[in-house]
């Protein structure tokens, strides 16, 4: 018989490449996790491991099995779900891992709402990048992340996750406001091409967003200045130190007297919002409402 806590083990070594990082994010010693994966060989009767330049990779036995693990897990959370529906599942307590904007965009809102529909509900608020929030649910630290889709992220019909789209919106275009294009009533960002640009750090979703869209404009954007905080972003623009895009919902409340703000044609810069958990896991009585909340306070974000 396979120890399913052993098929947890399996899949963060599968996520995080190397038994050093799958044991930190398991809260477990290096040693544990060697240990339990040898166990988890022996039930087999196969290698499920081999090593890769400094990490590990599943050999083609450990991809069976993991393809098998996302749906055991899958089904383990279904059952935490109705017990605790049996048992009531009335109060307890939900940890979020959500991005700045989209805490104050949604999150914010749906906790205020929680509170006078679902009191026995507490949620826990993780602030994780846009790219920082599916590594914590995955490893169990989160029971819903607020992400963002980003190149290279877990995708749609990913059979870990249960994804639901939350809403969409557009990259402005901010420029120093002595730049030739900022009395323009749109700017066409190939009109940009020359520019230098402030953006986000390499990994930052908004980076891939900013990147793509150039791309797809004909050119790549040269990036001078990097900071993932949209104020700092804007504040460099306002000194002229380049131009940038940053998403419309970052900018509201934002000082921007030394900068202007325009709608970009063109290729669409787009960020789009999902919330996710572990599969399985959307019919917890606990996290159903709090994704029920994030839908119904989505709605009201502009331009949904």
């Amino acid at each position: 018989m396979i120890d399913p806590r052993r098929l947890r083990i399996l899949r963060a070594v599968a996520d995080h490449r190397t038994v050093t990082a799958a044991a930190a994010a398991l809260y477990l010693t290096p040693s544990a996790v060697s240990q339990q994966l040898a166990a988890l060989e022996q039930e087999t009767g196969h290698a499920l491991l081999t090593r890769s330049g400094r990490g590990v990779r599943l050999t083609a036995a450990g991809e069976i099995l993991l393809g098998h693990t996302h749906e055991v897990l899958a089904q383990l959370e279904r059952a935490e779900a109705e017990l605790a529906a049996y048992a009531g599942g009335s109060a307890g307590e939900v940890t979020v891992a959500a991005f700045a904007t989209g805490i104050a965009e949604v999150l914010a809102p749906a906790i205020a709402r929680l509170a006078l529909e679902r009191p026995g509900i507490r949620l826990r608020v993780r602030d994780a990048e846009g790219d920082q929030s599916l590594p914590l649910l995955l490893d169990g630290e989160a029971d819903v992340a607020l992400a963002v889709e980003y190149r290279g992220g877990p995708g749609a019909d990913d059979a870990r996750l249960s994804v639901l789209p939350l809403y969409a919106e557009p990259f402005d275009a901010v420029l120093p406001s002595g730049h030739p294009l900022a009395d323009a009533p749109a700017v066409s960002l190939a009109g940009l091409s020359d520019a230098d640009w402030v953006g986000q750090y390499p990994g930052n979703p908004c980076h891939d967003v900013t990147l793509l869209a150039c791309e797809l404009a004909g050119f790549e954007p040269r990036f001078v200045h990097s900071s993932d905080d949209f104020r700092a972003v804007t504040a460099l623009v306002g000194a002229g130190a380049g131009v940038a895009l940053v998403p419309r919902s970052a900018l509201r409340g934002m000082d921007l007297k030394e900068v202007q703000v325009r709608p970009v044609t063109g290729p669409a810069a787009t960020r789009r919002v999902f919330a996710a958990t572990r599969r399985g896991a959307e019919t917890h009585p606990l996290i159903a409402p709090v994704l029920a909340a994030l839908v119904r306070e989505a709605e009201r974000v502009p331009g949904h």
